[in-house]
């Protein structure tokens, strides 16, 4: 018997900020990813979260630009200011 298995594909795009860094909760506000901070809070602390690839659960988790952020289907790139075009 074969098993199919469907990788979904991630939805990437780059989210430049112009602060030093933002902390987690905020990020997924900020990108749309949640609607409210407590459901992204709810989000982080279930688990459902990755930064650089390792699950987070630290809601104030500090983002710098570099760090990529996943959340099912949406990969976050975070960009600084000084990356403007």
């Amino acid at each position: 018997m074969k098993i199919k298995v469907k990788v979904a594909k991630r939805d990437s795009r780059v989210v430049k900020i112009k602060t030093e860094y933002i902390r987690l909760c905020d990020l997924l506000k900020f990108a749309s990813v949640a609607m409210t901070g407590g459901e992204a809070k709810i989000y982080i602390t279930e688990g459902l979260v990755r930064v650089n690839g390792e699950v987070c659960t630290a809601k104030g988790k500090k983002i710098y630009p570099g760090d990529v952020v996943t959340f099912e289907n949406d990969e976050l790139i975070i960009a600084g200011a000084e990356n403007e075009e």
